[in-house]
């Protein structure tokens, strides 16, 4: 019933037509039933003309609301998948980055791919489900029309069917549900064959013990459950079909001998029950498929509101400022949790000020809290407690959105898209040349209507087609997340002795967090972390 809801959401006025249009659809199959039953028993006299008009015209009846009701269905049920797409992306994009690190990967993949997918193929499969449904009530009407007693006796045959069909129902729909949960570790370990691949090569007894334990495990109780949940619908869809066939065999064998029934109508009654058999079995074929949407959408419904319960302010920001003067951080702290709340590393607090064009690195051992700090510099993180104060402004969740456009940043796990997406300049392809110049990579990379024509580089030249990227966002701030690491020591040289320096000229302030020792003097400032505190927050020219 959630995917009717959920189609429902997006316009009842389209479904109620739609479904109108199958009843109709429907009601004319069960009275060319009907007509078809009398004019085989010889029951039509002299009213042959009028049969064959009404023939006519209930084919045409039934053959015009049956497309109306799948095209408007169709139709819908895309609509309600874009929309169900995109919302979702939306959501996610609009979460708190530390939420969205708390649901890992994974479960983002297999919600943004699997769920989705199986949603849309169970919407696809409703208008079908509602003509078949038009179907059986229309011949259920022809069957009562024939002798409310037999739709009785039917109704009570049903309702015992029915019990036990919902119990296999729900037995297997239990067993696919612990298949979803399984399908989130197995988006997981299959995340780790990709990013893993190779450690796993070099390594031979690690790979067998996460082929042989780990994945063969997970994949082995999701099949486990699939089969089993499949085996209770296959169960369901059996029993269905030998109902029918009971039902047949009843109206034959048995029902004769109860009631008086002339041959005109035992012939109506097989013709109908005979006519049943295929939508049902389309109906019960497809509740497996129809599970599985529910699921996934219940899922996606879950993560829906989860992130919602994390939603960050989203508007179109105001424009940047063209100058500032101070960035401020009060007793800023921020927590990043673990599985294991007593590992727990907290960062803070955070007392800091940042002026115009400085050149500020950032030091500290690994763990010690350098990216984390990146983060909440940057506004990606929410601090717990205290406050950013930016020129005497206070970042709250009204502004945070246009705080951020101030920072152009390239970080160690960096995203390379190929196409340079926002950056709306005529001149932008001219520029992104003389930048390419200046990084060494116009012998290797073209810009084109804003697209790079390759971003299939080693890993260090890579970074520098990400600084491409922030060199032409031109924002206030930079900040670089081990950006040097991936370098060769020319042009790491190059970097820190040329690069930072020109962006200082160009009134930028430049924070990087580094382990170049042998570089620090180009800093104007040093901030050592250790453990999440502050050592030390040395001025060099001092």
């Amino acid at each position: 019933m959630n995917l009717i809801y959920f189609l429902l959401r997006y316009s009842w006025g389209m479904i109620a037509i739609a479904i109108f249009a199958g009843f109709l659809s429907g009601g004319s199959s069960a009275g060319l039933i009907a007509l078809i039953s009398r004019a085989a028993s010889r029951d039509l006299g002299s009213s042959l003309a009028i049969a064959i008009g009404g023939f006519v015209a209930l084919a045409i009846v039934a053959l015009i609301t049956s497309i109306i009701s799948q095209v408007m269905l169709i139709r819908l049920s895309q609509n309600a998948v874009l929309k169900l797409r995109m919302g979702l992306s939306r959501q996610i994009l609009s979460s708190e980055l530390s939420h969205l690190e708390e649901l890992g990967n994974p479960r983002l993949l297999a919600t943004l791919t699997e769920d989705v997918q199986t949603v849309a193929d169970g919407v696809y499969q409703m208008p079908s489900l509602f003509i078949n449904i038009a179907i059986v009530l229309g011949c259920m009407a022809y069957i009562t029309w024939l002798s409310w007693l037999v739709v009785i006796m039917v109704i009570g045959l049903a309702v015992v069917a029915i019990s036990i069909c919902q119990w296999l129902l729900n037995r297997g729909k239990k067993l696919l549900a612990l298949a979803r949960e399984d399908q989130d570790v197995l988006f997981k370990h299959l995340g780790s064959i990709t990013q893993g691949i190779k450690e796993l090569k070099l390594h031979y007894g690690r790979r067998q013990v996460f082929l042989e334990k780990q994945l063969l495990s997970t994949v082995t109780s999701f099949r486990r459950h699939n089969v089993d949940g499949l085996t209770f619908f296959a169960a369901t869809s059996s029993l269905g079909q030998l109902i029918f066939f009971f039902a047949i065999g009843f109206v034959i064998f048995v029902l004769p001998n109860l009631l008086s029934i002339t041959p005109q109508s035992l012939s109506g009654y097989l013709l109908t029950f005979t006519y049943l058999v295929l939508p049902m079995e389309s109906i019960i074929s497809k509740l497996p498929l129809f599970s599985r949407a529910s699921i996934a959408l219940s899922k996606i419904e879950s993560l829906g509101l989860s992130l919602a319960s994390r939603a960050e302010v989203v508007k179109v920001p105001p424009q940047r400022k063209s100058s500032w003067h101070y960035l401020q951080f009060k007793g800023v702290t921020h927590t990043y949790r673990t599985e294991e709340p007593a590992s727990n590393f907290i960062l803070g607090p955070i007392n800091l000020q940042f002026s115009p064009q400085e050149i500020v690195f950032i030091v500290g051992g690994n763990g010690s809290g350098k990216s984390t700090l990146a983060k909440l510099i940057t506004g990606l993180y929410i601090p717990e407690a205290g406050e950013i104060v930016f020129d005497g402004e206070p970042i709250t969740e009204q502004n945070r959105e246009w705080y951020r456009q101030n920072f152009a940043v390239v970080f160690s796990d960096f995203y390379l898209f190929e196409d340079l997406l926002g950056l709306e300049d005529s001149n932008l392809d001219t520029q992104a040349q003389k930048y390419l110049k200046l990084l060494q990579l116009d012998h290797k990379v073209k810009v084109e209507h804003g697209k790079l024509s390759t971003t299939a580089l080693s890993q260090g030249q890579r970074k520098r087609l990400a600084l491409l990227t922030a060199y032409l966002e031109d924002r206030p701030i930079y900040l670089f997340d081990e950006w040097a690491a991936d370098q060769d020591p020319v042009f790491k040289k190059s970097f820190y002795c040329q690069l930072l320096p020109h962006l200082r000229a160009r009134g930028k302030t430049i924070l990087v967090i580094s382990h170049d020792d042998h570089y620090f003097h180009v800093a104007d400032r040093i901030i050592k972390l250790d453990y999440g505190q502050i050592e030390y927050d040395k001025d060099l020219h001092l």
